[in-house]
C-alpha cells in the first residue's frame, strides 16, 4: 500500500484515478493545481506523485522544480496529452520517473505505478545494502541487489579478511576480476601490489617466466635478470585469470608455490620465499577437466580452498539489470561529458528478458554502443532490438538440446556458431562473444590441437 497524490485540474481525472487507485488499496489524495498540490507534499509524506503536464498558474515541469526544494522524496509520473520526446525528456531529467499519455486506460496506470513501486523498494533496498557495506565495498563497481550477488558481496566481506586461496568460477563477463580486485581492495594488503597474469594470453615457456620470473642467460633472449609476478607481488595478491589454461607441467610448479611459499627463477636453483594471496579465476568446470586429467587434482583442491560461484546476468534478478543499465549510462555520460540518456520502460523489460550469453560485458558494451551512437535522449525498444540483434547471438539460436550438455560444450557451441554468424571474423565475435581476441584465438587453437591428437 503507497501513500498517492493525484494533481490535476480537471476533476473527473482526479475522481477516475482516485477511485481505481483506492480499489487496489492505495492512499490516495487529490489536488485541483500544482500550487495545492505543493502545499499538500510541505505536510505529507507521498510515495508516487502523479500529476498533469498542463495545468495553469504552475504547470507540470514547474511543479516538479517545485518538489525539488521540499524534502518530499516522493517518485513523479507525469500525464500528459501533448506527448512528445522534448516534454518527456524535460520531465524526466528534472526527476520524473516516466510519463503516460492521455487518454489511458486503468490496466496502463495500474501497470505503470507497480513499476514505479518496484523501483522505489528496489532503489531503498540497494541504498541500504550500499550503507551496511560502505566499509568495505570500495569503488569495485560491483552492482547488484539480487540475493544471487548479496551471497557473493558477502563472501567477499569475509574472504577478504582471511590469507586464504580464492578461487573464482563464472562465465566470461560476470565481472570475476572485478571480484578479485575487490577482495584485495578490502583486505589487510590493500597498500600492496595487485597483479594480475591472463593464463591463456601466454605460451607455457612465456607464462613460466611471466610468473617466476629468470635469471640472465636462462634462455635464448634472456639478457638481463627478471623478477616475475611472484616476486613482485610480494605482501600483496595476485591473481591468476584463465588458469584452466595452464599446462600441466606449470601447474606442478604453482602446486609447490602455493604448498611452500617458495618458487625458483627459471634458471636458478636458488629457492625465494613470497608472501602472496593468490585468486585464480577460471571460465570451466574444473571438476570435469580434473576426471579427464586436463587439469591436476592436487592444485584444484589447493585452489579451491574458498570457492566463490559468480551468477552469469541470466541468473539474477531484472532488477539487477535496472541498476546495472543506470549505473553504465552515468558512467558513459560523465566519462564523456554528454547528456545523461535514459532507457524507456519497454526499453528496460526488453533488457531484462534478454538471455545475455556475454553477461555483463556484452550489456556494458551495448549500453556504450547505445550512447555513442545512437542519438536520441530516450534509448527506445527499436534501438535496443536492433543493437541485440546485430551484437550478439543468444542461447535461443542453438538448434540443440543445450540441458543435456556439458558447460565446455556449450561454450564450444556458442563460439561457432558466432562464428558462423560472422563469417568467420574473430573480431567481430569476440566482441558479440564479450572475450578477447587472444582469448577466442587461444581456444580455437586449443581445440584444432585436440581434433588433430584424436585422428
Amino acid at each position: 500500500m503507497a501513500n498517492i497524490l493525484v494533481v490535476d485540474d480537471k476533476e473527473m481525472m482526479r475522481d477516475s484515478l482516485q477511485e481505481t487507485l483506492s480499489v487496489i488499496g492505495h492512499n490516495v489524495s487529490s489536488a485541483e493545481s500544482a500550487i495545492h498540490g505543493l502545499a499538500m507534499v510541505k505536510k505529507t509524506s507521498f510515495d508516487v506523485i502523479i500529476s498533469d503536464l498542463k495545468m495553469p498558474k504552475m504547470d507540470g515541469l514547474e511543479f516538479i522544480d517545485a518538489l525539488g526544494k521540499t524534502s518530499s522524496d516522493a517518485d513523479i509520473i507525469m500525464m500528459t496529452a501533448f506527448a512528445s520526446v522534448h516534454t518527456a525528456v524535460e520531465a524526466m531529467r528534472k526527476g520524473a520517473y516516466d510519463y503516460i499519455q492521455k487518454p489511458f486506460d486503468a490496466d496502463e496506470i495500474v501497470l505503470l505505478l507497480e513499476r514505479v513501486l518496484d523501483h522505489r523498494r528496489l532503489s531503498r533496498e540497494n541504498e541500504a545494502f550500499q550503507t551496511t557495506h560502505k566499509d568495505w565495498q570500495r569503488s569495485c563497481e560491483l552492482i547488484g541487489s539480487s540475493p544471487a550477488m548479496h551471497n557473493v558481496l558477502d563472501k567477499i566481506k569475509l574472504v577478504a579478511r582471511s590469507g586464504a586461496t580464492v578461487f573464482i568460477q563464472g562465465e566470461s563477463g560476470t565481472g570475476k576480476e572485478l571480484i578479485a580486485k575487490a577482495i584485495h581492495a578490502n583486505s589487510s594488503r590493500v597498500n600492496k601490489p595487485f597483479l594480475c597474469v591472463n593464463c591463456a594470453a601466454l605460451s607455457s615457456t612465456l607464462l613460466e617466466s611471466e610468473l617466476f620470473g629468470h635469471e640472465k642467460g636462462a634462455f635464448t633472449g634472456a639478457d638481463q635478470i627478471r623478477k616475475g609476478r611472484f616476486e613482485l607481488a610480494d605482501g600483496g595478491t595476485l591473481l591468476l585469470d584463465e588458469i584452466s589454461e595452464m599446462d600441466l607441467p606449470l601447474q606442478a610448479k604453482l602446486l609447490r608455490v602455493l604448498q611452500e611459499r617458495e618458487f625458483d627463477r627459471v634458471g636458478s636453483s636458488v629457492s625465494r620465499k613470497v608472501d602472496v594471496k593468490v585468486i585464480a579465476t577460471t571460465n570451466r568446470d574444473l571438476e570435469d577437466w580434473v576426471r579427464e586429467g586436463k587439469f591436476r587434482e592436487d592444485l584444484y583442491y589447493r585452489l579451491n580452498v574458498v570457492p566463490i560461484m559468480v551468477p552469469p546476468l541470466r541468473m539474477r534478478s531484472g532488477e539487477d539489470i535496472e541498476l546495472l543499465c543506470d549505473y553504465f549510462l552515468r558512467r558513459n555520460s560523465q566519462r564523456d561529458g554528454l547528456p545523461l540518456k535514459m532507457l524507456s520502460s519497454s526499453a528496460l523489460q526488453l533488457l531484462q528478458k534478454y538471455n545475455w550469453p556475454g553477461n555483463v560485458r556484452e550489456l556494458e558494451n551495448l549500453i556504450e554502443r547505445v550512447c555513442i551512437l545512437d542519438e536520441s535522449e530516450i534509448i527506445d525498444t527499436a534501438t535496443i532490438e536492433k543493437w541485440l540483434e546485430t551484437g550478439s547471438i543468444g542461447f535461443e539460436d542453438f538448434s540443440v538440446d543445450s540441458s543435456t550438455m556439458k558447460l565446455s560444450d556449450m561454450e564450444r557451441c556458442l563460439i561457432e556458431r558466432t562464428l558462423e554468424k560472422y563469417d568467420g571474423h574473430r573480431q567481430k565475435t569476440a566482441e558479440s562473444l564479450g572475450i578477447g581476441v587472444r582469448t577466442l584465438g587461444m581456444k580455437l587453437k586449443k581445440w584444432k590441437t585436440e581434433e588433430a591428437a584424436a585422428l
